[in-house]
Formats: C-alpha cells, structure tokens, sequence
C-alpha cells in the first residue's frame, strides 16, 4: 500500500470521529424554545447563539474533509488498476451446450453407457428400465358401497306422570 492511501485513511478516520462528536454536542433545534423563557442555559462558552453556528460550521468543514479523503481513497485504490477485471467472474469461461444425441428419450441427457461395477456380473440389468406401458388403461376399481351401519335401538324416554289437576272452586 501506498503512503498516500494510509495518510488519506487516517484522515477519514479522524474526520468521521469529528463529525461523530460534533454531530453529539449540538443542541436539536427544539432546545432554543427553553432558553427563550430562561430555562436554558443562555451563558455559553460562545454565546447564546454563537455555540450552534460554530458547531454547525465545525460539522460541515468536518463532512467536505470525510467526502474529499472519502474520493481520494477510491481513486488511490483502483489507479493501477485500468481496464483490469477484478469481478468474482473474471475467470469464467462459457462452453457452448452441448447437443443431445439422436437416439436420447430426454432432451439435454445422453444415455448412459453400461457401466459393470462388479466384477463377474454381466452388466445387463436383469430388470428392464422402463416398465411397459399397457396400450388401454385398465378400469378403475371402486370399492364396494359398505352395508349400512348397525345403529343401536334408541330407549324409549320415560313416562312423566301428569301433574294433578288442580282443585276447581265452586
């Protein structure tokens, strides 16, 4: 690394601590209300008003520093570095795809050569690869409609007694 991208890193570094600090010390814009009616504290350092402009000035002098380094550092990065690829795919080459044979049942798949993997048994597959295929689908079984379901007799509620009948006056 060059001596300029160190000093150009320790400049933003320390700028961004200043805007960081600045940024922290300053007053939000609701803090002058209070000190309007003399609950702030109106005697500073620099003055009532004074303070935030200084601290606001401070803050942009502080940012124009942090973007410029921010500006050197990218150009002191990438200066040796014209017309040079440095992606993830720099190194990728592209093979034109390859055509699927004529005897190939998917496309895109060539069929696979057998292959004996153990030794002293033939490589044909004593079952075939694929199943025949019948020429008229067979009927579609439905099952038999279940015989009704046994429902047990319900009792019968019981007798109530009728109320008596009520005395009639004469």
């Amino acid at each position: 690394m060059s001596w300029m991208f160190n000093l150009l890193l320790v400049v933003q570094i320390l700028s961004s601590l200043a805007i960081i600090s600045l940024v922290l010390l300053q007053q939000g814009k609701g803090a002058d209300m209070g000190s309007a009616f003399g609950s702030g504290s109106a005697g500073s350092l620099f003055g009532a008003t004074g303070a935030a402009n200084f601290m606001s000035r401070a803050t942009k002098w502080a940012a124009v520093v942090f973007f410029i380094s921010t500006i050197g550092l990218a150009y002191v990065a990438n200066r040796g570095n014209t017309g040079q690829d440095t992606g993830i795919m720099q190194n990728f080459t592209q093979t034109p795809p390859v055509a699927p044979p004529a005897g190939s049942a998917v496309p895109g798949v060539a069929p696979a050569a057998p292959v004996n993997a153990v030794p002293g048994v033939p490589s044909t597959p004593a079952v075939p690869a694929v199943p025949a295929v019948p020429a008229v689908p067979a009927a579609p079984v439905v099952p038999a409609v279940p015989a009704a379901p046994v429902v047990p007799a319900v009792p019968a509620a019981p007798v109530v007694p009728a109320a008596p009948a009520a005395p009639t006056s004469n």
